[in-house]
């Protein structure tokens, strides 16, 4: 009897062993089987990454092949030229190199005393207006981003205008003789000219803080200037006005902010970015304006001069002064650059 009782007994500890291992295995197999939520965010990540990668290459497409079919041969030709002594009836050049009293750069910057002095001058004139563009445009579309009756209807006729003249008028407006001395008789009967010197003369009376009173002197004599110039500018500022969040503004007014205080501490902190692209874009707008007198005393020597080699190295010595300011630029403010997600 006691026998069977613990064969029963033995029986019963070996179907629960089992049934526990069954039910081990299933849950490793479950475990096994079941979707990793982590394994598979990460995956979608990559893919889309990937397929981010690739729609960015296919929209860059088109411009790598019109510049390696149209542009990077000229290019060469043009370094080739400025290190050359370039034959212009035969077209064939002669190599004198870089680093050496023949060359063309040693021209342009020892012997050629209106390169220095035109870059010089723009170099002033670009210090000059872009401080004024950027505070000038800022403060537009700080108004025009504002809520008030008729919004529309003012941003596009003001709008309209300099947006002509950031561009082709611009352009026509500076070449045009007729266009630019109706500009002068204008400024010459108004009475702001008058009102604007006899400011001038009591500022820069004293002994102190001459600099800078000349300095928003100059910038109030160019306003006409600083305004035209200022459309693109104030459509970037604007656009990163709009993409603050509103409820960032709520909060800080609950918290008891006023409004001088919200603006230095949310709205000019998020248009950093926007502030970055309009230095960069309006520093190389002047510099490559069609009222550059640098690069009219460039275009100036290859009409009539035929001096390729010293044309093309002043071209690239510009171009190299260019980078070397938007370098110093990126150096200087991309680290105060806040970028909102």
């Amino acid at each position: 009897m006691s026998k069977n009782v613990n064969d029963s007994e033995l029986r019963a500890d070996e179907n629960l062993e089992q049934a526990a291992e069954t039910t081990e295995s299933v849950l490793d197999d479950l475990v096994t089987t079941a979707p990793n939520p982590e394994g598979t965010r990460k995956s979608k990540q990559r893919n889309l990454a990937r397929g981010n990668a690739i729609a960015g290459f296919l929209f860059v497409l088109p411009f790598i092949i019109g510049f390696l079919a149209f542009l990077a041969y000229p290019l060469f030709q043009s370094i080739r030229m400025s290190m050359s002594s370039v034959n212009v009836k035969s077209f064939t050049f002669t190599h004198i190199g870089i680093f050496n009293k023949n060359s063309n750069y040693y021209y342009i910057f020892f012997r050629d005393s209106k390169f220095i002095e035109k870059a010089v001058d723009e170099l002033k004139r670009v210090a000059l207006f872009v401080p004024g563009i950027l505070v000038f445009s800022f403060f537009m579309a700080v108004l025009l981003n504002q809520e008030f009756k008729g919004r529309a209807l003012v941003r596009s006729i003001y709008f309209l205008p300099v947006i002509l003249a950031a561009g082709a008028f611009l352009g026509l407006e500076s070449n045009n003789p007729l266009i630019s001395n109706v500009k002068d008789m204008v400024k010459a009967e108004n009475g702001a000219a008058a009102i604007t010197k006899t400011l001038e003369n009591i500022l820069l009376s004293g002994e102190t803080g001459n600099t800078f009173f000349q300095y928003v002197i100059d910038l109030v004599g160019r306003v006409y200037d600083i305004a035209m110039s200022s459309g693109i500018q104030i459509i970037v500022f604007l656009s990163g006005l709009q993409t603050i969040p509103p409820s960032m503004y709520e909060a800080a007014k609950m918290e008891g902010c006023t409004a001088w205080e919200s603006f230095w501490k949310i709205t000019f902190p998020l248009i950093g970015s926007m502030i970055m692209v309009n230095i960069v874009y309006t520093m190389v707008d002047f510099f490559t304006r069609t009222d550059s007198q640098l690069m009219d005393y460039i275009s100036y020597v290859m009409t009539t001069e035929f001096d390729y080699g010293r044309v093309a190295a002043m071209s690239w010595a510009y171009f190299l002064v260019v980078g070397l300011f938007l370098a110093l630029v990126f150096a200087i403010f991309s680290r105060r650059v806040y970028y909102y997600d």
